[in-house]
């Protein structure tokens, strides 16, 4: 009897001694990229890092500063500078990112009506997806070809479209590929109704932004072009050193803070105002 309550005894400290000091599992992360991860994703250049883009930016800044102290003399200017241009890379990858998925948008319902075809012609799903590598098109081919690759290595189909949804980082395709994927668990006879019904809503949804962005096309342009105009009068001052260096006094700094808030605030707000909703991969 001693000894089964010494075992209970011994047995009670060893977990509680493994509570403190045995290594947690740690908790899964949310899912879905990184930020910074995901925008690379998005515009098709997802084999660069997020550091070695953080060290572009850092670059592109350091490059700016040092130009212009050489022009204006004027630590502040430069600075100012220095931040737009270190920005500059993530301005011009966001673009991408969008027009990359503009593209896509418009070139989906192609995409899914060549799918309809294959599957009325006989072909199998897999075979109906990697042939869009060749038949779909032109921007969604290099997804397909690695799909219709990564498929014919591993001939696991669930895994590959996993796949196939990294390397697309788009709304619409994570929606086809996961109606792919029910219709192929599913079975049955209703996948060429699936991606009919599929096609019209995606053509329809495509043609209803396309026309709302026309629209507000000009928010945004107007917006850009009212917060660029300072800052291009002042890079034309910086050639003049004695009304620049009027801007190395803390009254100069005052006036080049409140005039980037003001500027980064009102563009939000414009780009807040004319902005469509953006779809998000729920599905990622």
């Amino acid at each position: 009897m001693g000894a089964l309550v010494g075992l209970g005894i011994g047995l009670g400290l060893l977990l509680i001694w493994s509570a403190f000091h045995l290594p947690r599992t740690p908790r899964a992360e949310r899912a879905g990229p990184p930020r910074l991860a995901g925008l690379l994703a998005r515009a098709g250049i997802a084999g660069v890092s997020p550091v070695s883009f953080g060290a572009l930016c850092v670059a592109v800044a350091l490059g700016a500063f040092l130009v212009m102290q050489v022009v204006s003399g004027t630590p502040p200017v430069a600075v100012t500078f220095a931040l737009m241009a270190g920005y500059l890379p993530v301005a011009v990858v966001s673009g991408r990112a969008r027009r990359r998925q503009r593209e896509f948008a418009d070139v989906w319902p192609e995409a899914v009506d060549n799918l309809a075809s294959g599957v009325r012609a006989g072909m199998s799903l897999p075979e109906a997806l990697a042939g869009l590598a060749t038949r779909g098109p032109e921007p969604l081919r290099p997804a397909f070809a690695s799909f219709a690759l990564d498929y014919q290595v591993t001939g696991r189909f669930g895994d590959s479209l996993d796949r196939l949804k990294q390397t697309l980082s788009d709304p619409v395709g994570d929606r086809v590929v996961e109606g792919l994927r029910v219709a192929r668990e599913v079975g049955g006879g209703e996948l060429g109704r699936l991606l009919r019904n599929l096609s019209g809503y995606l053509r329809d949804d495509a043609r209803t932004r396309s026309e709302l962005e026309s629209r507000q096309a000009w928010t945004v342009n107007g917006a850009r072009l009212a917060v660029a105009a300072p800052w291009v009068v002042l890079f034309l001052l910086s050639f003049q050193p004695e009304v620049i260096e009027r801007y190395s006094s803390t009254a100069g700094v005052v006036v080049l803070a409140g005039g980037a808030a003001s500027c980064l605030l009102a563009y939000r707000v414009m780009v807040r105002i004319g902005r469509l909703p953006t779809e998000r991969r729920i599905l990622a």
